[in-house]
């Protein structure tokens, strides 16, 4: 995480969209460590964001175009996992999108909305506000410490 860092916007922009996957990354301490060093918090929410967002796009690119049995290798799931996955996503809906930022639960979210096609207007409106938001909670916490 430290080689990132010291790449600035950069380290961020990368440290989040792998973040966004299932790599066990957190764009968070990238962040943090950069609001603290005195970089612009605006353009690091931006960068994050950005980077962030199109990582869970790639997963749910990955949802959209993969078969669901790669899928689920990929996830560790298995078949009744799965099922019980889509099932949870269908009855909340596509407002279930919006807790795309938590950990654990978030990339699978996403995954899921590519395998049920979910357009991708909604999908790009709703997991950008709520990782938008994320980071100028995270931001504002670093700032006010």
């Amino acid at each position: 995480m430290e080689f990132l860092i010291e790449y600035g916007y950069v380290g961020l922009f990368v440290a989040a969209f792998l973040a966004a996957t299932i790599l066990p990354l957190s764009s968070e301490v990238a962040l943090s460590a950069l609001l603290l060093s005195g970089l612009s918090p605006m353009m690091l929410i931006i960068t994050a964001t950005i980077g962030n967002v199109l990582g869970a796009l790639t997963n749910y690119a990955l949802g959209y175009w993969a078969s669901q049995k790669a899928i689920k290798q990929w996830l560790r799931m298995s078949d009744s996992d799965f099922t019980n996955a889509q099932q949870r996503f269908e009855k909340y809906g596509m407002l279930s999108l919006c807790f795309a930022w938590v950990p654990i639960i978030g990339d699978p979210l996403t995954v899921i909305a590519g395998v049920l096609r979910i357009r991708i207007i909604w999908f790009l409106v709703l997991v950008t506000i709520s990782k938008l938001l994320r980071y100028i909670v995270i931001s504002h916490i670093v700032l006010s410490a």
